[in-house]
């Protein structure tokens, strides 16, 4: 309860939450497309390609102010998602090694312009490097208003063309044959996603930023299969990380924001990969444990269908052993068998008629008629 009331009287503190929750909702609406279109890399690609720009920026103009650097970064990402579409479109380079080959090129250029901007004799140059790994705690008011317009532009933006991009996202052939333009698409979007990963720079840096803008979105897939609600999810998944690791990180003493906030959304990851009730892998191990067992209960039920079909289907009983004979020779296999045609019983399939000897009933011939046995032409 004292740090909830700290977040609202301490100015620092809310104003580093509040560019965070934006970060965390702009990164989960655009991110939900680069994940539908299995663009999940780009973001990483861009984010390490805006390393240069920041560099180049700040040669060129010796500023470190934060829409300048962030002007540069928005030039060499837009530069480096051209580069990569080019590749795609005019070779036959796919994709990822598209991504890994600028990638790797752009950073290790920003790598190299920073190791030279450090050997200056330019005390303006320090913390320059804060944009490797993001420094949250240095976002200022104007940061925050800067990222409030840019998120509404693009949210906007998504609103505006929702049909276009959706439709694109999923089918892009269909698209096309309704009279779209899919370049002119995809290139609209990427340009956003660039912008979106441009504006989280300074909170999580270009190293981590891919995991910001993707992991909201993974997260909301587990969880529902309309998109609409996806985004809405992953949007709401960003912001409570963006809240929620701002949080913690302020508990702690030299605990930085950005890999905090990663840490969260990671965990909400988790927490869906686990316990969504669709996709979920706890939910799926029950599931399949259900299929197993309805599949065993069936084969003895085909079992029973055919003793009784050898007998002019006559409704009379026969012993465990005999129904099953390779399950009942299985190490405590009766009484699994005897559970099994228990269970058969609940289900109105199969009747005990004296004790140890088992039948199938009308509804379950019909059952097996239904489901398994093809009439005769």
């Amino acid at each position: 309860m004292d740090m909830l009331q700290l977040m609202f009287t301490d100015h620092t503190l809310r104003v580093v939450s509040l560019g965070s929750i934006l970060l965390g909702i702009i990164s989960g609406v655009l991110g939900s497309f680069a994940v539908i279109k299995k663009q999940s890399l780009l973001g990483d690609a861009i984010s390490h390609a805006a390393l240069p720009g920041i560099a180049l920026v700040f040669l060129l103009t010796n500023s470190k102010k934060t829409e300048v650097l962030l002007l540069g970064a928005l030039v060499s990402g837009l530069l480096a998602t051209f580069i990569i579409l080019s590749i795609v479109r005019n070779s036959r380079i796919k994709f990822d090694s598209a991504l890994a080959l600028i990638l790797s090129v752009f950073f290790g250029g920003g790598l190299v312009l920073l190791t030279y901007i450090q050997k200056t004799p330019n005390a303006n140059q320090a913390g320059l490097d804060k944009f490797i790994f993001g420094q949250a705690s240095t976002l200022l008011k104007r940061d925050v208003t800067l990222m409030g317009v840019m998120g509404v532009i693009l949210i906007g933006m998504v609103i505006l063309f929702w049909k276009e991009f959706k439709i694109t996202a999923f089918d892009a052939e269909f698209a096309q044959s309704l009279g779209f333009s899919v370049t002119k698409i995809n290139i609209i979007l990427s340009a956003m996603i660039v912008a979106a990963i441009i504006i989280g720079l300074q909170t999580v840096g270009v190293i981590l930023m891919s995991a910001m803008l993707i992991a909201p979105a993974v997260a909301a897939r587990q969880w529902t299969d309309n998109f609409s609600i996806m985004v809405f999810l992953s949007a709401l998944f960003g912001a409570l990380s963006g809240f929620i690791g701002t949080l913690i990180s302020s508990m702690a003493e030299k605990l930085p924001t950005g890999p905090t906030i990663v840490l969260v959304i990671s965990m909400i990851v988790f927490i869906s990969l686990t316990l969504a009730p669709n996709r979920g892998l706890v939910w799926k191990h029950f599931r399949d444990l259900k299929n197993h067992k309805g599949i065993n209960e069936d084969k003895i039920l085909s079992d029973l269908y055919y003793i009784c079909s050898t007998h002019g289907y006559e409704l009379k009983g026969h012993e465990v052993a005999g129904i099953s004979p390779t399950m009942a020779a299985k190490s405590g296999g009766l009484k699994e068998l005897t559970k099994k045609l228990k269970a058969l019983k609940m289900r109105g399939l199969a009747f005990e008629v004296e004790e140890g000897h088992w039948s199938i009933t009308e509804k379950g011939i019909e059952y097996m008629k239904k489901h398994f046995i093809k009439e005769e032409m």
